[in-house]
């Protein structure tokens, strides 16, 4: 299953790339979402790895995140692994001016296991609606970015 979302925001692309990259920030923020998040791996960059605990659906989880490509100031692509669910998240940061940056996000999963199947599958019956959540997502992150970015100018 495949879910794209792509935003536009007034800031430079490097501002942009480095907001998005600021691990140490991500982390804090998954830490107050209740994640319990600890990094595993060399960083910055290619080999930055994380295991992470949530609970979703009701289940704990667990889920290893690897950095496995990092183009300053154009691309990164995490690989995870819960479970026997392997997800693919490549984020892309378009220069469209000088002020103007576009992110695009392709999340990719493969289920590997019966059980994997089964919740790819339930989410892949509610498309329209995980795909709407998605883009929303998406949208309050490009407009938090913005804000913290402008207020940072």
């Amino acid at each position: 299953m495949e879910l794209k979302a792509s935003e536009d925001i007034e800031a430079p692309q490097e501002q942009v790339f480095a907001a998005l990259s600021d691990f140490d920030m991500i982390e804090r923020q998954a830490l107050r979402r209740g994640v319990d998040i600890m990094r595993t791996g060399d960083g910055p960059g290619v080999g930055m790895a994380w295991r992470a605990k949530f609970t979703f659906r009701g289940k704990k989880r667990e889920a290893e995140v690897r950095l496995v490509s990092f183009d300053t100031p154009e691309r990164m692509v995490f690989h995870s692994v819960s479970g026997g669910l392997e997800m693919e998240l490549e984020i892309d940061v378009v220069a469209l001016s000088r002020n103007r940056t576009r992110i695009n996000i392709v999340t990719v999963m493969h289920p590997k296991t019966l059980s994997a199947r089964l919740l790819v599958q339930s989410l892949k019956l509610a498309k329209g609606g995980v795909e709407k959540r998605f883009r929303r997502k998406m949208a309050e992150l490009a407009t938090g970015l913005e804000t913290r970015l402008r207020g940072a100018a």
